[in-house]
């Protein structure tokens, strides 16, 4: 019964909408946010769309100071500049606009910005959280314009070391942003590319929470529902690019895949982080295409979850619910090639040298522990091959 002593946690405050992005100077009010550091990424910060942040806070005379030196996989170099600058300018707050890099950036600064230990003494690993300073920590206000990697709902923010070549995850309860501001209006500029790539990460998430071996019936609901909205809108929001309900949709399953992930994760992150790590590639699309491979070779433990989420997306009849595994796999495959996804490693620039380092390393990564199925390094290298290769099949 271990198996079912555990502990449940909830998001924060959302506000959700279209426009809502004028209530900015408003939740910086609620926070008692006067001097604000914006941290975003440095394509944003050039951007037409970084208005939609600045004009609230310039009619409201909030203080604005912008930080936008972070590249697409955030390493401790990029927390180091963005904490000197809060600092210097005597920010008491962080806005973290944009995309899962500058919302991991932006928490992970607001994390640091009053502790004297560096970066990785708070890395997801036993009580280290307990090190931090909690009265060393400014508030957050999360605003994603991409709908994929939900950290805008997360206590962890992903981060680069360098040295190491690995992504590690710096955690504690409190590094989740204090309000959330969903505005479909932000994503709508969005690149089809980017669209189909931070969706797909969307579903990585509620399906990796969905068939994790935690106990958490509710993140498991969510996650289906998560799963449902991916289903209908993503194909619109890749093709249409300006249906608003498309985009608002996604980023409602975006937050629902990180809100159901507190159940644990598998490998497809296990493979995924290691991989962004080394090669620094999308994070989105690393999980987009290692998800049927892993899904395969997760079969033995997944049937009957598999069943029943053809069953809840529709994918098959009641009849056909021995096969709901296949209509699953073949649904993803589907989809991705719908949206330009490719079918394997190599065509993203990924080869096989670094086949055993890989295994090892998805083998230790955090997100395998929840795995339906324990690989071990030899067994993730053979899955990475075959992510490689485009075999599908065992």
């Amino acid at each position: 019964m271990d198996k079912y002593r555990v502990n449940w946690n909830f998001p924060t405050n959302i506000w959700v909408g279209p426009g809502r992005i004028a209530d900015l100077a408003k939740a910086c009010a609620e926070l008692n946010i006067q001097r604000p550091l914006l941290v975003t990424d440095p394509g944003l910060a050039t951007m037409p769309l970084i208005e939609r942040a600045y004009t609230p806070c310039r009619g409201k005379s909030l203080e604005l100071e912008v930080f936008s030196a972070i590249k697409g996989n955030p390493n401790s170099e990029n927390i180091d500049q963005g904490v000197e600058l809060l600092r210097g300018k005597n920010c008491d707050g962080v806005i973290a606009f944009g995309g899962g890099s500058a919302i991991d950036a932006g928490k992970a600064i607001a994390l640091m910005a009053g502790q004297s230990r560096p970066i990785w003494d708070f890395e997801d690993i036993g009580d280290n959280y307990k090190r931090v300073d909690p009265n060393g920590m400014v508030p957050v206000i999360a605003v994603p314009t991409t709908a994929g990697t939900g950290s805008e709902v997360g206590r962890v923010a992903v981060i680069t070391d360098k040295a190491a070549q690995i992504k590690r995850l710096i955690f504690h309860p409190n590094i989740l942003p204090d309000i959330v501001i969903l505005d479909a209006e932000l994503t709508l500029g969005l690149p089809p590319e980017i669209t189909a790539a931070t969706g797909m990460d969307a579903l990585s998430h509620n399906l990796e929470s969905y068939y994790s071996t935690m106990y958490h019936p509710m993140a498991e609901g969510i996650a289906l529902q998560g799963m449902r909205l991916v289903k209908e809108y993503l194909p619109r929001a890749y093709m249409i690019g300006t249906e608003l309900t498309a985009r608002q949709q996604m980023l409602v399953a975006s937050c629902m895949g990180a809100t159901a992930f507190q159940r644990g994760l598998g490998a497809i992150h296990a493979l995924a982080h290691p991989l962004g790590g080394l090669y620094d590639k999308h994070h989105g699309l690393l999980n987009a295409i290692l998800m049927p491979y892993v899904l395969v070779a997760n079969r033995p433990a997944i049937e009957v979850p598999m069943g029943q989420l053809a069953l809840s997306l529709q994918l098959t009849g009641k009849e056909m619910f021995e096969n709901g595994f296949d209509a699953v796999l073949n649904w993803v495959i589907g989809l991705r090639k719908q949206l330009g996804i490719p079918h394997t490693l190599e065509e993203i620039g990924i080869g096989s040298d670094d086949a055993d380092k890989i295994g090892r390393m998805a083998a230790e990564d955090p997100s395998a522990a929840s795995n339906p199925m324990s690989f071990n390094a030899v067994e993730y290298r053979e899955i990475f091959l075959r992510a490689c290769q485009g075999t599908v099949t065992l």
